[in-house]
């Protein structure tokens, strides 16, 4: 009975598959929209500053680059000189143009529903994202614990938010069976005769 049981659930686990990738794509939907969305409010564009700043292909997006140490304020803080140095920096100009790409994408991902197509731009463009956050590991000095006294600092001891860009390797994994998945569909749907499915 207990093998009868087990197997039975091992049958039904071995399809979760099928759901699985509808989730990824939903999941990761969800992380670009929530996230692009908050790219609006200044708090957020604000602790995205020492990625941008030392990244090679974003730093030119700001006014000054190399000053930004000075201005930095820990979430929820509120200090009128320092947001107004963000705003002539084009912090929150930047960050409202990177909100929307992240908008975009994840919608592009939700797209798969009737666009097999478009879902797969969003999924390419799901993949390469990761690619420049992760860069942030290597460029960011904020991404790793600082030598403030304790012997554990620098490598391979993660920041909080080094820490948050670390999880973006699942994004990167989860971007490649998406792609697999609209790859597939769309091969299939070449195949089968016209006027069955989504483009």
């Amino acid at each position: 009975m207990i093998n009868f049981v087990l197997n039975t659930l091992l049958r039904k686990a071995s399809r979760l598959d099928k759901l699985g990738i509808h989730l990824i794509r939903v999941c990761v939907a969800l992380i670009f929209i929530w996230i692009g969305a908050l790219k609006f409010v200044p708090y957020e564009a604000d602790s995205i500053t020492p990625f941008v700043a030392n990244s090679p292909v974003m730093s030119f997006f700001y006014e000054h680059p190399h000053e930004y140490k000075e201005h930095l304020t820990h979430e929820g803080q509120l200090d009128p000189a320092k947001r107004e140095w963000q705003q002539a920096n084009n912090t929150y100009g930047f960050s409202d143009g990177l909100g929307t790409v992240e908008i975009l994408i994840g919608l592009l991902v939700l797209s798969y529903t009737f666009s097999r197509r478009l879902g797969m731009v969003g999924s390419v463009l799901a993949f390469l994202t990761p690619l420049v956050t992760l860069s942030f590991l290597v460029t960011t000095p904020e991404a790793w614990v600082a030598s403030l006294g304790d012997a554990d600092f620098g490598f391979p001891y993660l920041s909080g938010g080094g820490r948050l860009v670390l999880k973006d390797v699942l994004m990167l994994a989860g971007s490649v069976v998406m792609i697999a998945d609209s790859a597939r569909r769309i091969l299939g749907h070449e195949a089968a005769p016209r006027g069955n499915g989504s483009d």
